[in-house]
């Protein structure tokens, strides 16, 4: 299928590794001009010249930032002034319990999860809506509808970027902008390895029984592979997703058990 994306120009946040890297990859073979991002310069460009070589002849750029900070999202601003396409995405906090989640730990959930999302959707909103074509993607977590014990950190940062993209997506709807989440669960990436590792040391087991007790909790019986993920962000930024916005889709092997 033609996603009627070429000539498309792309930002996707936190895409060196993983989720992201693999919304890049996706977006790029459309033939979308896309610009990565990282806090690593030497590890983005690694990642982006990877992709140039399994994509001969993509527009790719990078730009290393820090977009928890003012000055990070600023830097990318400067060297991506203008996007059809925006995909948010940050690592969440780690695990915890009520204790460890003093006024600190949740600024610092939302500066990281909440805020830069928000702050990149103020700035290239206008100009998608001004063009009559837009999409924005956020790369959320299944938690948010299904929230773990120790992860209420994290859920509680994206829940609130889920509140408020729902909120923008109503708004700009009738400019031809769509807004979406993508909730993953499980997916075989850097991330999932933290906490294969995080497994391992509290249960006393191997790498390979960690994985398999991981994989256990999903309904297909597996790890989502990423580019499964980065296909599904592709499509939502495709032209035929046109009618599709406000949506939190739940990418998790079935395991959700909820009927909304």
């Amino acid at each position: 299928m033609d996603l009627g994306l070429a000539g498309r120009t792309a930002f996707v946040a936190a895409s060196s590794q993983g989720l992201g890297y693999a919304c890049a990859r996706s977006l790029a073979r459309e033939s979308v001009a896309v610009t990565l991002n990282g806090r690593d310069g030497d590890k983005l460009a690694r990642a982006v010249d990877a992709l140039q070589d399994d994509l001969p002849g993509a527009a790719l750029a990078w730009v290393a930032a820090d977009l928890t900070t003012a000055e990070g999202r600023a830097a990318v601003v400067a060297a991506v002034p203008d996007a059809d396409i925006l995909v948010t995405n940050n690592a969440g906090p780690p695990p915890g319990q009520l204790a460890d989640w003093d006024e600190d730990a949740l600024v610092g959930a939302l500066r990281a999860n909440a805020v830069p999302a928000v702050e990149l959707m103020r700035h290239y909103l206008p100009g998608m809506r001004a063009r009559g074509f837009g999409r924005v993607v956020n790369i959320t977590s299944a938690m948010v509808k299904s929230p773990a014990a120790d992860m209420g950190l994290s859920t509680s940062a994206r829940a609130a970027l889920t509140a408020i993209s729902k909120s923008v997506s109503v708004a700009v709807a009738p400019d031809g902008v769509t807004v979406n989440n993508l909730l993953p669960e499980r997916f075989d990436t850097p991330r999932q390895e933290f906490m294969v590792r995080r497994r391992m040391a509290a249960e006393g087991i191997d790498r390979d029984e960690a994985r398999r007790r991981i994989a256990a909790t999903i309904a297909a019986g597996r790890l989502g592979r990423p580019e499964e993920l980065g296909d599904a962000c592709a499509f939502l930024c495709s032209a035929q997703a046109g009618y599709i916005s406000g949506q939190n889709l739940q990418l998790d092997g079935g395991s959700y058990r909820g009927l909304v």
